[in-house]
């Protein structure tokens, strides 16, 4: 005790101050947590790729569903007099975009000719009926992209009930289940799809139906494999501790974790869905004519590629611009939902 008044001498008073109960130290201010989609919105940004294809697609779609305002013809309206003519852009003096063509070594004013009304344009050039290809680029690609939207979503939704209902069952249903895919996978989809397309009249129901019935099965394995793996995870195994039903397990715990892996996949659904359909159009079981969709156009245009290469490119610049798009941006997408990707 002693000692302890000894070293307390040796300490100035100076040194001690009286506690104040209403002073606190200031705290620094910590950054507020971002949320789900603003974290991914911050990754989504640094791929200056998905970022540019993600407006392009934006703009695309957009054109295309405004097609019917936006066009400035009908798609389907003939002018016999005006086949044929090469694309024209009001003030541009450049052979290929000022509506004249070489014919036996001598430049020719295809409007002239054909006795186009002065002031009329026509920016993508007209086919051999003297239709609008710029109207019909528009259409054509809002049918396809409807076709693609619509068959993505379907094969979304069956893909999701049967991989979570295959994988939250397990045992011998979800071997039957397996097995039943087995034997839809070993089909070849064209033969399944061209049957179907032969059975049902062609348009864009039976087509989506046709792309339906076999483009869902890899969806529903990647369901099912994420949700054998997660209904093991410590989380759900407390809410099933907990008396929750295996329908609000799969819903609200399984399925929030997956919707990357999900969303992704769908992307990737999109541009096969459009290649898909333009095939079939192109084959001439698809969308059938005078209905314009990428594949009828390309298929027009192939028939008169050497005279007139501008009826085959226009379209084919529009399906590779699309599906560019669509599969950058969801590169860009994976790399964001993805957890094993790193920045």
């Amino acid at each position: 005790m002693r000692d302890i008044e000894q070293k307390r001498a040796l300490i100035p008073d100076s040194a001690f101050r009286p506690w104040e109960p209403d002073r606190q130290e200031a705290e620094p201010e910590l950054p507020r947590a971002l949320s789900f989609l603003e974290d991914s919105w911050r990754k989504l940004r640094k791929n200056k790729a998905a970022v540019v294809t993600m407006i392009l697609l934006v703009i695309i779609t957009a054109l295309a569903f405004l097609a019917p305002v936006l066009s400035p013809f009908d798609p389907n309206e003939q002018h016999l007099a005006w086949k044929n003519l090469p694309p024209k852009w009001p003030g541009v003096n450049m052979n290929g975009l000022n509506g004249t063509s070489t014919f036996r070594g001598r430049l020719v004013d295809n409007y002239a000719l054909a006795k186009v009304p002065e002031g009329q344009y026509f920016l993508f050039g007209t086919d051999e009926f003297g239709r609008d290809l710029l109207s019909r680029c528009l259409w054509g690609t809002r049918i396809s992209l409807t076709i693609a939207f619509i068959a993505a979503l379907l094969d979304l939704t069956i893909g999701i009930f049967y991989g979570l209902f295959s994988a939250m069952k397990g045992g011998r249903c979800d071997t039957i289940m397996q097995r039943i895919l087995e034997i839809l996978s070993g089909i070849p989809s064209l033969v399944l799809v061209v049957l179907m397309l032969l059975v049902f009249e062609p348009g864009i129901t039976s087509i989506i139906l046709a792309m339906v019935i076999s483009s869902w099965i890899p969806m529903a394995r990647v369901v099912r494999a994420e949700g054998l793996k997660l209904k093991s995870m410590e989380y759900v195994l407390s809410a099933r501790a907990l008396g929750a039903s295996e329908l609000k397990i799969a819903l609200s715990h399984i399925l929030p974790n997956i919707s990357g892996i999900v969303i992704v996949r769908a992307m990737f659904s999109i541009p096969t869905a459009i290649f898909f359909e333009t095939f079939l159009s192109f084959l001439g079981v698809g969308m059938k004519i005078p209905n314009a969709s990428i594949g009828t156009l390309l298929n027009g245009g192939y028939k008169v590629f050497k005279l007139y290469p501008y009826q085959m490119f226009i379209p084919a610049i529009i399906l590779c611009v699309i599906m560019l798009s669509f599969n950058l941006f969801a590169d860009g997408l994976r790399d964001v939902f993805d957890p094993k990707m790193k920045e």
